[in-house]
């Protein structure tokens, strides 16, 4: 039996990946032994030794995240290596063995600590593949291994908001394949943070499909229950560091959850995208890269293009040899951070009149997208999928963004709609069409002067429903 439109328009976040896609934005941090071999992946033959950062300041680090407007920060806590941050009980392969701090650091501790203090939430990455650990490749006595250190992260460091996977797998010192236990971790981690979300090779947040920063042109995160195998995930990982696989995009999947998909689909899910991209060509530091950090303009596109596409941003920031956060890093971050709050500072439609063609009740008319409120929307009625909505900002402004979101406690509906702006001169005037909302739509163009603006929704689910809509001068805050 096929999915009807109005069971995929009542598909919704759980309170958890409600409270994950509100962050919006948030860092990753890639720091090991590989920081110290100038490597992407190490093998596990490293010795603890060579960990000796001079002017490891973890403080600097979610400093630098603040600065950017970042709202939380994911810490690789064990990469392939094997190489532990934290003083892990079932391996000498960490910190305790490596000259910092003479062997009593606590990595993981300083930076869950620094986040705490500077307002960011904590989140961490356990690689499956541990190619130091000798019961890699025994199934089970590895899984154990794994849950153990698990354990470790999810009970020691406070509240955590991500637990983030890859699914790469490769054989064992003892020639074996690793059969990972997902199910056994997935409970783990319910158990002990239940308001985590798992990502990637995860329930709650899927991976965007790339490592460039790629964005589809519609993100549904209404999707099929399938895309959720993580068997499939694995498959397309990684088993080798392959500098052409983290541009990758597979262009057959650019089309997740539109109708055509979803009719063919058995059960459908709330399964958002995560996008990941680092500020340099690589994961981790190196010396070379110091003059290929992304600079501020092109880190505010990506974040317009993922945050603005219904998406989350996870931007990977390599602290150096030192421990520290490069200073061209902090220099991009930091710009990056300014043209956020420039950009978004002053919303001209709060509080314009508004006129729908169409609302449910008078709980749900059209004024709620301007109240500058979270916890009203407008929807149109029931069964009504086309809908116009007329914005009179009570004077004539310059703007060039348009900030749209749903009520995805709802669902996600919008399929189409289209932006148009009135002149004396011309009339109405389309300025700009796009697909889906979900979350967050940030619509750019080029500046336009008026007092009033009309969008029109041409393609729905069921019946349309939005949040906020919010007008802004970009350009004349540079």
């Amino acid at each position: 039996m096929s999915i009807s439109i109005k069971e995929a328009a009542v598909v919704a976040p759980s309170a958890r990946q409600l409270a994950w896609q509100q962050l919006e934005f948030y860092g990753f941090i890639h720091f090991t032994v590989n920081t110290f071999t100038d490597r992407e992946w190490g093998d596990g033959t490293e010795l603890p030794e060579i960990f000796h950062p001079t002017q490891l300041d973890a403080s600097q680090w979610v400093q630098a995240c603040h600065a950017a407007g970042m709202k939380g920060l994911i810490l690789t806590c064990k990469h392939h290596d094997g190489f532990c941050l934290w003083p892990s009980q079932y391996t000498d392969h960490s910190v305790r063995k490596s000259p910092w701090q003479q062997g009593q650091g606590d990595l993981v501790r300083e930076v869950s600590e620094a986040c705490r203090e500077y307002g960011l939430q904590f989140g961490v990455y356990l690689s499956p593949w541990d190619r130091h650990e000798r019961s890699y490749g025994d199934s089970e006595a590895y899984n154990d291994y794994f849950v153990h250190q698990l354990e470790e992260l999810l009970t020691g460091y406070g509240d955590i908001f991500s637990v983030w996977f890859d699914g790469a797998c490769g054989e064992g010192l003892n020639g074996k394949r690793q059969v990972y236990d997902w199910d056994r971790y997935y409970d783990v981690i319910r158990r002990h943070q239940p308001q985590a979300v798992i990502s990637v090779c995860g329930p709650d947040v899927r991976w965007c499909g790339n490592e460039a920063g790629h964005t589809r042109t519609s993100e549904w995160s209404v999707v099929p229950a399938s895309m959720r195998d993580n068997e499939k995930i694995q498959e397309k990982s990684q088993t080798e560091d392959d500098a052409a696989f983290a541009s990758r995009i597979n262009s057959d999947e650019d089309d997740l959850g539109s109708r055509q998909v979803i009719a063919e689909a058995e059960e459908l899910i709330w399964y958002p995208a995560e996008v990941n991209t680092s500020i340099r060509p690589g994961w981790f530091y190196h010396a070379t890269e110091d003059g290929q950090v992304k600079d501020a303009d092109t880190l505010m596109e990506l974040y317009e293009r993922t945050v603005g596409g219904n998406s989350c941003f996870l931007l990977n920031l390599p602290p150096d040899r030192r421990g520290l956060i490069h200073e061209h890093d902090v220099q991009a971050l930091r710009g990056l951070g300014e043209r956020i709050s420039r950009y978004y500072e002053h919303d001209l439609a709060l509080h314009a009149h508004v006129q729908a063609s169409t609302f449910d009740d008078s709980q749900h008319e059209g004024s709620c997208i301007t109240d500058g409120r979270g916890d009203t929307w407008w929807q149109a009625a029931e069964g009504t999928e086309q809908a116009t909505i007329e914005l009179d900002l009570g004077d004539a402004f310059t703007f060039d963004r348009i900030v749209l979101m749903e009520h995805i406690v709802s669902g996600q509906r919008i399929e189409q709609f289209t932006v148009d702006v009135f002149s004396e001169e011309d009339g109405w005037q389309q300025i700009h069409t796009g697909t889906v909302v979900g979350y967050k739509c940030i619509c750019r163009f080029s500046p336009q002067h008026c007092r009033r603006l009309r969008i029109t929704i041409t393609g729905s689910r069921w019946c349309p429903t939005l949040q906020s809509v919010s007008v802004y001068d970009a350009k004349s805050q540079v």
